[in-house]
This record gives C-alpha cells, sequence and structure tokens, in this order.
C-alpha cells in the first residue's frame, strides 16, 4: 500500500498498549507503524519587491531603487512562468541593487550629519572667537552721543 515515489521507514513505537482499544502488539512488546512524509518543496525564490518600492521612493540614489524594482518585476514574472532559475537570478539583483541603495543612502546621511556636526561647531567657535576680540566689541552709546 505504500506509493512507489516515497520510501518508507518502520519506527518502533516505545510503551506498552495497556488499557487502549485496539491491536496488541505482539509477543515482543514492540508494535511498528510506518510514515510516509512527502519530500519538502524548493522554496520559491524571493523577489524583493516590497524593499525595491522602498528603495524607489526613500532612497533612490543613482537610480538604484528604480533598477532594483525592474529586477524585482521581472523575478516576479519569472517565477509566475515557472522559470525558478531565471528567478533567483533576477532576484539576486534586485537584492544586490537594493543593499547598495541602502547602504549609499546610509553612507551619505552619515556624511551629512557630521558635516552638520563639525560646521556648527566651528560657526560657535567663531561667535566666541568673535566675542573676546576686543576690536569688534562697539560701544553703540558713544556712537550715538555724538
Amino acid at each position: 500500500m505504500d506509493p512507489p515515489c516515497y520510501p518508507t521507514e518502520s519506527v518502533a513505537l516505545q510503551g506498552r498498549n495497556e488499557g487502549y482499544p485496539g491491536p496488541s502488539a505482539g509477543p515482543s512488546g514492540v508494535q511498528y507503524t510506518s510514515v510516509n512524509m512527502a519530500p519538502e518543496a524548493p522554496e520559491a525564490p524571493k523577489d524583493h519587491v516590497i524593499w525595491s518600492i522602498f528603495n524607489l521612493v526613500h532612497c533612490n540614489p543613482c537610480c538604484l531603487g528604480l533598477a532594483a524594482l525592474i529586477f524585482s518585476i521581472k523575478a516576479r514574472d519569472r517565477k509566475v512562468a515557472g522559470d525558478m532559475n531565471g528567478a533567483r537570478h533576477y532576484g539576486s539583483t534586485a537584492r544586490c541593487l537594493n543593499i547598495w541603495a541602502r547602504a549609499l543612502v546610509s553612507i551619505s546621511l552619515l556624511i551629512l550629519i557630521i558635516i552638520i556636526i563639525v560646521t556648527a561647531s566651528k560657526m560657535s567657535e567663531m561667535i566666541t572667537s568673535f566675542n573676546k576680540n576686543p576690536r569688534f566689541n562697539v560701544n553703540y552709546n558713544d556712537i550715538y552721543r555724538g
């Protein structure tokens, strides 16, 4: 009664069959049961469409978000057509483009924050030195008294 494509394995059930209705365990006290398990289906390739849309809208340096979205849609089309190798290839390319887009935006944002902090500290130093220099301290009351 076993299908020819699925191998069966005999597994010994431990314990006794006391008090339960059903077939007895036999003279050796061990009952065997075979379980047919279907092989796992290969995982469908990922197309990263949501990630590509996010990169297109929020972080799109050098149009990498748009390119990632195009490759994601190609991967989804290949998956629907049944070409899993093509879908894996396009999905992998979309993933790489998304990673590069995210990395470029993160690095640019970090550089921008550093520039703002350095500029603010330099401005603070300039204002402090300007206020300490007696040449620039003008008493406006002396000017208007005339």
